[in-house]
């Protein structure tokens, strides 16, 4: 005999979600979408993990999520008065290294890029685009609540970081990159 799962639903809550501080909002608010996409993110970023064939880049990528959850639970806090939650700037100055670091090892651009190559560079390149999304539903949410400024600064750099990371992931496969 099989057991049927129960789902446990509250009467007139339909369409509705709870933030971490338990106040109710609409699930399509801006705050919803805003942290719904960094964790959209996070879970591509753990597809991108499989891929990854260095144990230092999956450590990089974990760091990542990690520092992503923390995003997202900032997300999900109504800032009340003095209580902005801040994103700390040593993690922006690490993802920074990290691209200086890459980047040195790579050919210069010299045209824009198509967004191809191997299955881990391309993967990348989906959780770049995802990302370039969620720092704009946190820019839009900015306009009506308080953001950190280093939660803004983390994710515009960790798009660019995707971007550098999907071309070193093509680099260490030898592909050619296609150029537009």
């Amino acid at each position: 005999m099989t057991k049927k799962a129960t789902v446990y639903t509250r009467t007139g809550d339909q369409g509705q979600t709870s933030l971490a501080s338990g106040e109710r909002v609409k699930k399509n608010a801006l705050r919803i979408e805003a942290y719904g996409t960094v964790d959209e993110l996070n879970s591509q970023l753990g597809l991108l993990a499989t891929y990854l064939q260095h144990p230092d880049q999956v450590a990089i990528v974990e760091d990542i999520q990690r520092g992503l959850f923390r995003v997202g639970g900032i997300l999900a806090t109504v800032p009340k008065g003095e209580g902005l939650i801040a994103f700390p700037a040593e993690k922006i100055a690490e993802l920074e290294r990290v691209i200086d670091e890459m980047d040195a090892s790579l050919p210069p651009l010299h045209s824009f890029i198509l967004p191809a190559g191997s299955r881990a560079a391309c993967v990348a390149h989906v959780c770049r685009t995802v990302c370039r999304r969620a720092e704009r539903n946190i820019i839009s949410l900015a306009e009506i609540s308080q953001i950190d400024a280093n939660l803004l600064s983390y994710m515009n750099r960790l798009s660019d970081f995707l971007f550098i990371f999907s071309r070193k992931l093509n680099f260490q496969e030898q592909m050619t990159e296609k150029t537009v």
